[in-house]
């Protein structure tokens, strides 16, 4: 706790060294580390992708053993930690490093062994878990990776489908993070139905959510190209209506954010709009809400319970 409290208060240093005291080969280190203090060193070293391999390795490991009934499981304050949630960590340690082989400012993603390596982790990871949302969308980015869009969207399908129809404010919701990054996934396969289902659930839970607003703009604005370039229409919209609830929505993320790429993108998409006459909606309408749109989303699913991801 001490250390978590000098992270927040932004002493980093300090925080490092207090996750290391926890640690071997510390002198004064639990027999049974904590694995939290691995997983915490890991993150403080993303700048040395094989040291935060190591201890994101090292936490694995003990959660293992914790699974295991090797070692009683107890987080910081001694208290049992309950399975459902140490598999859960688990796993997400596991994608985290999926994500430092995966990731192109490494070395680590041109290694020879990158990709089985990237296989076995996430392999292990629907062993500890099955059925893991985030393991199966961090599975649809390798396939991605590998061409295969077609077992991407297998992939999709299986994380989406354990929670799909589950209320906005249910707990069994994966974490709005994992939900955006398989909405991304769903633009890059050109699925825009269901990115804009899982978009509507994240808006009826935090409709201040920045990123949420940005994907949606961006998958009308997609929507609208597809339907420009097929005729004019989509899904029974023109592609000037489609345009003008992806401006809606861009409009609506220009504010101070820390993800400057994203703020770019969203002016690059915007300008794009007003090169093509496209303006927002008058005032009195229900800016980037997409009502109609949202209507007509929800009357497919309803004619179609099941999405066709095909």
């Amino acid at each position: 706790m001490l250390g978590v409290v000098q992270l927040e208060t932004g002493d980093i240093e300090a925080a490092k060294q207090t996750f290391l005291s926890l640690v071997p080969p510390h002198p004064e280190a639990p027999s049974s580390p904590p694995p939290s203090a691995h997983l915490y060193l890991a993150q403080l070293n993303d700048d040395d992708p094989h040291m935060a391999l190591q201890h994101y390795q090292a936490g694995v490991d003990i959660m293992n053993s914790q699974l295991k009934g090797k070692e009683r499981a107890v987080d910081t304050v001694g208290v049992p930690e309950d399975e459902a949630a140490l598999r859960q960590n688990t796993v997400r340690a596991l994608i985290a490093m999926v994500e430092i082989w995966m990731d192109p400012s490494y070395d680590l993603c041109f290694d020879p062994v990158a990709e089985k390596t990237c296989e076995d982790l996430l392999n292990l990871a629907l062993q500890i878990d099955p059925g893991n949302s985030e393991a199966f969308t961090s599975l649809a980015s390798v396939r991605l990776s590998q061409q295969r869009p077609g077992d991407a969207k297998q992939c999709l399908e299986q994380a989406w489908t354990s929670w799909k129809d589950l209320e906005a404010d249910d707990s069994r919701l994966p974490p709005i993070p994992t939900r955006l990054a398989l909405v991304k996934l769903f633009l890059e396969l050109s699925l825009y139905t269901p990115a804009l289902l899982v978009l509507q659930g994240i808006m009826a839970f935090d409709d201040q959510e920045v990123e949420a607003w940005y994907l949606e703009g961006w998958c009308f604005f997609l929507m609208a190209e597809q339907a420009k370039e097929n005729g004019g229409t989509l899904d029974e919209l023109t592609w000037q209506e489609l345009g003008r609830d992806a401006r809606d929505c861009l409009e609506t993320c220009q504010t101070e954010h820390p993800d400057r790429p994203m703020l770019e993108h969203v002016q690059e998409l915007i300008s794009k709009l007003e090169a093509l006459g496209i303006q927002p909606s008058p005032d009195d309408a229900d800016e980037g809400d997409g009502g109609d749109d949202w209507e007509d989303v929800e009357r497919s699913d309803d004619e179609d319970e099941d999405v066709d991801m095909a």
